[in-house]
């Protein structure tokens, strides 16, 4: 597990301001990404709101506190200090990554989203990635309403971030489920519903 660093200052902007600055990014800079940023990201998208109190709830509103979400990052070989190249799973419990693969797989993400190529050129990727079964295991069907509001409120949460980070990102929906799933190697029953390239606005 990498632990990742829990100073969030990086993030203390004014509300409005953010707000008024956010907007989509789909060119991005050669310039990689501090660890410290992406540990915020990944923070404000599924983390606790308290390091110090495990029990605490995430900073996204949940169905029941359900919490569906998992996230996953996607690095390129030196496009995050203090990362080596690889797919990781956020642990929320430790706020740390876990590393699945190694290799850069931003070129497969990219082709998994209908050739986009933006996203083999940010630093970073950002997968947030669901598993129904868990909320409509409580709500029924009624649940995939739950679950798809609660990646809106993530995504918002992420775009924000950027913002305040100085950093850009757009909301990608547009992507093939299966060839995602394989490129994340995900677990049967866990949909991708959002992938968020990161990295500096060029």
């Amino acid at each position: 597990m990498i632990n990742l660093p829990r100073d969030m200052s990086l993030l203390k902007k004014h509300l409005v301001d953010v707000l008024i600055a956010r907007k989509s990014t789909r060119q991005f800079a050669s310039r990689p990404l501090d660890l410290r940023q992406v540990a915020c990201l990944l923070w404000v998208c599924q983390g606790r709101r308290s390091f110090e109190k495990p029990s605490s709830r995430r900073n996204v509103p949940s169905a029941g506190a359900t919490y569906p979400m998992t996230t996953y990052l996607i690095c390129g070989d030196s496009q995050v200090n203090e990362l080596e190249r690889g797919l990781y799973r956020y642990d929320v419990a430790s706020h740390g990554l876990e590393p699945i693969s190694d290799g850069d797989l931003r070129d497969e993400l990219a082709n998994a989203c209908f050739s986009q190529r933006f996203i083999s050129e940010a630093p970073a990727s950002i997968v947030v990635v669901a598993d129904y079964a868990i909320t409509t295991s409580v709500y029924g069907e009624r649940g995939v309403r739950y679950v798809h509001m609660e990646a809106g409120h993530s995504g918002q949460n992420i775009y924000l971030a950027c913002t305040a980070l100085g950093l850009g990102t757009v909301a990608v929906g547009a992507f093939n489920d299966e060839a995602v799933s394989r490129v994340l190697n995900l677990p049967l029953n866990h949909e991708p519903l959002y992938v968020f390239p990161i990295g500096y606005p060029r």
